[in-house]
């Protein structure tokens, strides 16, 4: 028998609503005969999860009452702790000529694919504002990237319980990565393991992660790198890339067998504290009792204190996730201690530390700068440096192209 954490939610099972077989074969076809209602990236990415049953206990997109409960209470409708609405928009017209409990096919545009199908039992407008102060702690718009998909988002949202029908292109294109919390789950039990700390990355690993990961190492049975494999911000690191460098980090940083390393379909919100949560939602799902949380976790400029993500998780009721945080202080290479330290374990000055960022080394190696070669391990370096190369390669050729006529230039 397992020994794991149980899935999120009253029933403490996994509630994956990805069809197979017969029926899933049956849901296509009828699926070509139902209006598409158009999705964005996040809301397919959203469907994906919900599949995979990540967004376990949810069996759909959610209505006005449960919008506005997990905005204000953090409470579905049946009392179930959740951080963040997940919710569906679609534009006037499309909106007013559903009927009653119609079915629709859920369309990925970005990827031209039908991802599932809804009957729809409700469509609602919603103070946006509002989903964003509660969500996002802000109304910027133009500074926040979370904050803008939803101020974008079409006037009606849609509700409705989903059959999932596929899972879009994560299994094929990151096949040595991509997981479902059953996988991971499956992973968790050959191991042995019943604590397991999830380190969330949308970003290749510095030393300052791979600290964090290796505190953890010492006190569970293993730690899960638990990467983003959706849609990112621009400027961002793709996935391949990141993969690649997480790979180089484990394969020659850390213990055989005290790390497993798997991604999964969510696209990135931004949304700091919150994010935090509903990151504690779905690593329960895989099976993991604790989630990593350092400095400034799924945060985006300055919207947020450096450990608001710690903190509010002191402020939900105590019964509210199984999985509990991991917290932990920031982190920096300190020359006087002449290694990796904490606010709590180095007693030197600013002076002293260098402080290590995803944003400092994504911008330094734009930039074509050097890194002080702390800031990261230097397997992990040379692939970065060999990414940001092939970037300015490609736009020497496109502007050498667009010079001499090989290319259209830009009008």
């Amino acid at each position: 028998m397992s020994k794991l954490v149980p899935p999120h939610g009253k029933e403490r099972k996994l509630k994956p609503l990805l069809l197979e077989g017969e029926a899933r074969k049956a849901e296509m076809e009828k699926a070509k005969t139902l209006k598409k209602v158009p999705m964005t990236s996040r809301e397919a990415s959203d469907l994906v999860m919900l599949g995979i049953g990540a967004f376990t206990p949810l069996d759909g997109f959610m209505g006005y009452d449960e919008w506005k409960r997990v905005c204000g209470e953090y409470k579905m409708a049946d009392g179930t702790f959740w951080p963040i609405p997940i919710t569906l928009s679609a534009d006037k017209d499309l909106a007013d000529s559903l009927g009653p409990n119609e079915e629709v096919a859920l369309w990925d545009v970005e990827n031209d694919q039908i991802l599932g199908t809804m009957k729809v039992t409700e469509k609602y407008t919603i103070d946006k504002e509002h989903e964003c102060k509660s969500v996002f702690w802000t109304t910027d718009a133009a500074g926040h990237p979370g904050v803008a998909k939803v101020m974008a988002q079409k006037e009606f949202n849609l509700a409705g319980p989903v059959k999932v029908l596929s899972e879009s292109f994560y299994p094929e294109v990151f096949k040595d990565t991509y997981q479902t919390p059953g996988q991971a789950r499956k992973i968790f039990d050959e191991k042995g393991w019943s604590r397991v700390a999830a380190f969330q990355t949308r970003n290749p690993m510095h030393r300052s992660h791979e600290y964090l990961c290796k505190i953890a190492v010492e006190v569970m049975d293993g730690v899960y790198i638990h990467q983003l494999l959706g849609k990112l911000k621009a400027g961002d690191i793709p996935a391949d890339v990141r993969k690649k460098a997480i790979d180089a980090l484990v394969d020659n940083y850390f213990v055989k067998d005290t790390i497993a390393v798997g991604g999964y379909p969510a696209e990135m919100r931004y949304a700091g504290p919150r994010e935090a949560l509903l990151h504690a939602v779905f690593r329960q799902n895989c099976g993991c009792s604790h989630l990593i949380v350092g400095r400034d976790h799924a945060g985006v400029g300055d919207y947020y204190g450096p450990f608001d993500a710690q903190r509010i998780f002191d402020e939900i009721p105590q019964d509210a996730l199984v999985t509990k945080p991991l917290k932990i202080d920031w982190t920096f290479w300190c020359f006087k201690c002449d290694g990796m330290a904490s606010m709590r374990t180095c007693p030197h000055g600013k002076a002293d530390r260098l402080i290590l960022s995803g944003t400092m080394v994504r911008k330094t190696l734009s930039e074509g700068g050097e890194l002080d070669p702390h800031f990261s391990r230097p397997e992990v370096l040379e692939i970065l440096k060999q990414y940001y190369a092939s970037l300015e390669e490609k736009v020497e050729i496109k502007l050498h192209g667009a010079a001499t006529g090989d290319a259209p230039a830009k009008k």
